[in-house]
């Protein structure tokens, strides 16, 4: 954190990868993990005579993302050369927008200490560059161009945000939305999802100061480590009496450091000039309304209709986070009838934001793809919540559901794991475990926390299945006649 007599002011550049089946300008498929170079136009590889022609699918999403940020739709807009070298970039120079962008002013709230808007400068379309993969071993590197001419929009904000904290809270708001509008799926680790943050500090009231620029972070950790040193390093310059340069700099995630990369250019460094292969961007009111009229509910509306159904602030974002997850939720609820929703909400977001998310992560599966549709997941709940199961068989349920796809029903009768709620049968199994550890109980008196440890012996002995509230009810009726 700054100095109480400084005050850090940030502004970020989003790159979010538009979620579509081709590039910008060419048909070359977009699937992540293929084959290096295997994706690859001769478009995209800048081969001489080659003309881009505009991806309508990949406007339409900047359109509806501009729309969800309560941004201006410009209805003409320009491409433009952007030029600059660089091994992974083949024509030497990126197609993008620069004065006159697709989009321009808009808004996004964020809610930190309190809710604040944060400005957005704009949006515009342009093409990704490729990868560039080091050979440590031959000293040398290698080019991947599959990412070539992928479509980007790149959002960037005001600089509105004072704290790591802020940045955070508004990268995970914007990655909710476009998931929500579903115009990016926003995968920091596949590179989805990149952040530029430009950092500057100055004395409180005093005009801007100079920024640097870290590039390419993909991580909210890597974020707030960048922004924490950065801090740092520019308030320790300036109370020395040195100066900050302006300049772009890496993150080094290994000792959390950034580091020079180059000097920071400013736009007459990259000699834009309109793109003379492609006319101008024209488009119509009535297309943008259609899609305007078209833009599913989005998160935050989602999520006050959520904590509508008695859900904590807390459950209602972790849901609304991601359009799947959500989906999921819905479609949980969506089984019940209205009048059972209410009570049902909590311990199904419960078992959606937990077991579910857990199990479909560690099967590198989205919840789009989860193996167990929720009609199975709330027959489940509903299982346990009738006391047919316990809460720690309903796991074991869930984990063998999740790799075999069965119904509930059908494990727990193939493997006889009903719910013991009998308490002439769990009584047998108590008086015999007292009578064994009658030394351990006469503490139980003095060392109440003991009873924890009774309650678990008594459902090891009985294989998870007895009812725990049976269980301690029974406990606590020996005890208080001892």
């Amino acid at each position: 954190m700054s100095a109480p007599s400084w005050e850090t002011v940030i502004g970020l550049e989003v790159h979010a990868q538009v979620a579509s089946k081709a590039k910008l300008f060419s048909d070359a498929s977009t699937a992540y993990g293929a084959e290096p170079n295997t994706q690859v136009s001769f478009v995209d590889a800048a081969m001489p005579g080659m003309l881009p022609v505009i991806n309508r699918a990949c406007v339409a999403q900047a359109v509806k993302t501009g729309l969800g940020l309560n941004g201006k739709i410009h209805l003409v807009s320009e491409f433009a050369r952007k030029n600059y070298f660089y091994p992974d970039l083949p024509s030497g120079y990126q197609i993008s927008q620069y004065d006159k962008p697709l989009v321009g002013e808009g808004w996004l709230e964020i809610e930190t200490d309190g809710v604040r808007k944060i400005g957005i400068e704009r949006l515009h379309l342009e093409q990704d560059a490729g990868k560039l993969l080091h050979d440590q071993s031959a000293d040398a590197s290698l080019v991947d161009l599959n990412r070539a001419g992928v479509a980007l929009m790149e959002i960037v904000s005001r600089p509105d945000l004072r704290s790591a904290a802020e940045a955070e809270s508004y990268v995970r708001k914007l990655r909710a939305l476009l998931r929500g509008l579903g115009t990016c799926d926003g995968n920091m680790e596949e590179g989805s999802l990149r952040v530029d943050i430009n950092v500057s500090v100055r004395r409180r009231g005093a005009p801007l100061g100079t920024r640097c620029e870290v590039k390419n972070v993909n991580s909210f950790r890597f974020m707030a480590q960048a922004i924490a040193y950065e801090e740092r390093r520019q308030i320790a310059l300036l109370e020395a009496g040195g100066e900050v340069a302006q300049e772009t700099r890496l993150f080094d995630a290994g000792n959390g450091e950034t580091r020079p990369m180059r000097s920071k250019e400013d736009a007459h460094d990259y000699r834009y000039f309109p793109e003379p292969d492609l006319p101008p961007l024209v488009l119509e009111q009535a297309w943008v309304d259609a899609l305007a009229a078209d833009l599913p509910e989005l998160p935050e509306a989602k999520r006050a209709r959520f904590m509508g159904y008695g859900l904590s602030a807390y459950d209602a974002e972790v849901l609304t986070s991601d359009g799947a997850r959500a989906a999921y939720f819905e479609a949980a609820l969506d089984c019940l009838p209205e009048a059972e929703r209410a009570a049902a909400a909590k311990p199904l977001a419960h078992w959606v934001t937990g077991d579910v998310a857990a199990s479909l992560n560690e099967a590198g599966k989205g919840f789009a793809e989860s193996p167990v549709p929720p009609p199975r997941l709330v027959a489940l709940w509903q299982l346990q919540a009738r006391g047919t199961i316990s809460g720690r068989i309903a796991k074991e349920v869930w984990a063998q559901m999740f790799a075999s796809g069965d119904a509930p029903d059908a494990i727990i009768a193939a493997q006889g794991l009903t719910q013991v709620s009998d308490e002439s049968e769990i009584a047998k199994v108590v008086d015999a475990l007292l009578a064994e550890e009658a030394e351990k109980w006469a503490q139980v008196q003095d060392k109440p926390r003991m009873l924890g440890w009774f309650v678990g012996q008594v459902m090891a002995r009985m294989a998870g299945k007895a009812n725990p509230q049976a269980v301690q009810r029974l406990l606590r009726s020996r005890l208080s006649k001892d």
